[in-house]
């Protein structure tokens, strides 16, 4: 392989597809410039679906829009988006006691709350993002309330609707990798201790109780004490949440001057969850294995989704930048060529979310409340930084 062709590839690849095709679907067919905020239910052609707004995509938007400004090019627009969706959030996600909506109308009618806080942590990312591209220290500011409004409502007992009985005390690894990331984007902006504290206690947690050698898997679901629970449910390995948060370490362990232990603690992980989710029959990554390799029960377990392959992409890279061990850029080639032979849609744009095992397109849909301008967009703007760093160390 001839790395600096090869890298240079990609980082055009990812530089053009955001900005001539990702980017400009969904300032056409997703910024609501009536209202303000982001519709994301589209069909294939952009068409809208249904006019309900996703709250996790209002913050998810925002960062995006403000990311790629930074990262990419100071578009006008994409901040003008940005600005735009943020102003819609504040007026209209946040219920009296400061726990935000899952769900609302076009025009800012609340229309459904959930038990989690997963819409705060997109806000916080957001918020961050627009105060580092616009220097507005205000919205660093929104961002460090809105996270430690997060760390109360999580630590607050009773607040947040409890999702099984009080005799069933489990620990879940999403929220928990999710303020890692959440953590390092408000740093960029603020560096408060409370901010490297959650960080630290998040990746002591997740190497405590959900990683299991005895499955070389890290766990979805453990007991209080890191107990394995010989469940359907808690026997599920999500390989792209896994990937997802092997990066987010890594990052940290970068930013810590490439930390041994931190990094070791990334590599295993990646190797477990790619040993996991490769599908050696048809690859790309799967959605859904049971650690036992029993017959896993989710009803989607076979299929192959939008975003574990982005994060196996930017957490491909991020191992061979961390390592130089040029089995993490095969590993790279392997999963975007899969992903870039199957996702992207030639005749309308953007990528297909949902594909069957074998990659035939299961449903054309754009978007949804849980698909939207986030993974795919992150991914390209991951991809390119990370190829541009790779190759100054060539």
């Amino acid at each position: 392989m001839d790395k600096k062709k090869y890298l240079e590839f990609w980082a055009k690849s990812y530089k053009e597809d955001l900005t001539k095709n990702i980017m400009p679907f969904w300032m056409k067919h997703g910024w609501d410039k009536t209202y303000g905020g982001v519709y994301t239910c589209v069909n294939r052609d952009g068409s809208l679906m249904d006019s309900t707004k996703s709250v996790w995509f209002q913050g998810r938007f925002a960062f995006i829009c403000s990311f790629a400004y930074n990262n990419i090019e100071p578009n006008q627009e994409w901040l003008q988006a940005a600005k735009s969706t943020l102003d819609f959030m504040e007026k209209y996600c946040f219920d009296k006691d400061g726990h935000m909506y899952f769900s609302i109308t076009a025009d800012g009618r609340p229309l459904r709350k959930r038990r989690y806080v997963f819409s705060e942590t997109f806000a916080a990312i957001a918020m961050s993002e627009y105060a580092l591209a616009t220097k507005d220290m205000s919205y660093a500011k929104k961002a460090m309330k809105i996270f430690e409004d997060t760390q109360r409502f999580l630590s607050t007992p009773g607040f947040l609707e409890p999702k099984y009985e009080s005799s069933v005390n489990l620990q879940s690894h999403s929220i928990i990798m999710i303020l890692i990331n959440v953590g390092s984007r408000i740093r960029t902006v603020i560096d408060d201790p409370k901010v490297t504290q959650q960080i630290d206690q998040s990746i002591a947690a997740l190497k405590k109780y959900f990683m299991h050698p005895e499955f070389k898997a890290l766990l979805e679901m453990v007991g209080p004490n890191g107990e394995f629970i010989d469940t359907n449910m808690t026997r599920t390995i999500n390989p792209g949440h896994c990937l997802e948060t092997s990066w987010f370490i890594m990052e940290e362990s970068r930013l810590r001057g490439w930390d041994k232990d931190l990094m070791d603690m990334a590599l295993t992980i990646f190797n477990w969850s790619w040993n996991w989710g490769w599908d050696k029959q048809y690859g790309g990554i799967i959605n859904f294995r049971d650690c036992r390799n029993l017959p896993q029960q989710d009803y989607s377990q076979d299929m192959k989704f939008w975003w574990p392959q982005c994060e196996a992409i930017i957490s491909s890279l991020y191992a061979y930048l961390g390592t130089g061990d040029e089995e993490y850029l095969y590993l790279h080639r392997q999963i975007s060529e899969w992903t870039y032979a199957h996702f992207p849609d030639k005749k309308y744009g953007e990528w297909y979310g949902y594909l069957h095992r074998d990659g035939t397109v299961a449903q054309p849909a754009k978007g949804n409340l849980f698909k939207g301008p986030f993974h795919i967009p992150r991914m390209m703007i991951k991809g390119y930084t990370l190829c541009q760093d790779i190759l100054k160390t060539l």
